[in-house]
């Protein structure tokens, strides 16, 4: 069974073979931790992206999507959708479940043994942080246990809130 490990930090500087960014449907960048990655990681990314919208349209949400990881440490950057949080009736944590499942098939597939995860929709999307982390953990735990090729799981915390509530429900 693969390992969880928590940070807090900057996902563009994780050394891993893959890093997810929390993305739009678009794939054309963004802000918060999309905008992050696409800076750091520079034009190849975006490149990458644009040949997945010629070829199937964006990506919705709850899917993932995968592409270089151009200047950024990792190999590969796995972009997925979380969904916008409106009420928590409109199937929003399915939605985020799939996003992380769907990433960890799509590392699984690309030979990614580490895999580093930021905090998915609970910025500009507004998902409750703790609902958020218990989805994220509990999906994460149940893909490694039923899984040979990703090792290690890395979730990045950029604030304090999120770390801490990542550290409560792994400890």
């Amino acid at each position: 069974m693969g390992t969880i490990e928590l940070v807090q930090g900057d996902i563009t500087k994780i050394k891993a073979d893959a890093i997810v960014n929390a993305a739009n449907t678009s794939l054309m960048g963004g802000g918060g931790v999309d905008g992050a990655i696409h800076r750091a990681g520079g034009p190849e990314i975006l490149e990458d992206c644009r040949k997945i919208v010629a070829r199937q349209g964006g990506c919705k949400t709850g899917q993932a999507v995968i592409t270089t990881g151009g200047k950024l440490p990792a190999k590969y950057v796995v972009h997925t959708v979380g969904p916008v949080y409106n009420s928590g009736k409109r199937g929003e944590d399915e939605l985020l479940q799939s996003a992380y499942l769907n990433s960890l098939k799509l590392a699984a597939e690309n030979d990614v043994h580490i895999i580093a995860f930021p905090n998915i929709s609970t910025g500009i999307y507004h998902f409750p942080k703790d609902r958020a982390a218990a989805i994220a953990v509990k999906t994460v735990r149940d893909f490694l246990a039923d899984n040979e090729v990703v090792e290690k799981v890395i979730f990045v915390c950029f604030d304090n809130e999120n770390y801490s509530l990542y550290n409560k429900l792994l400890t």
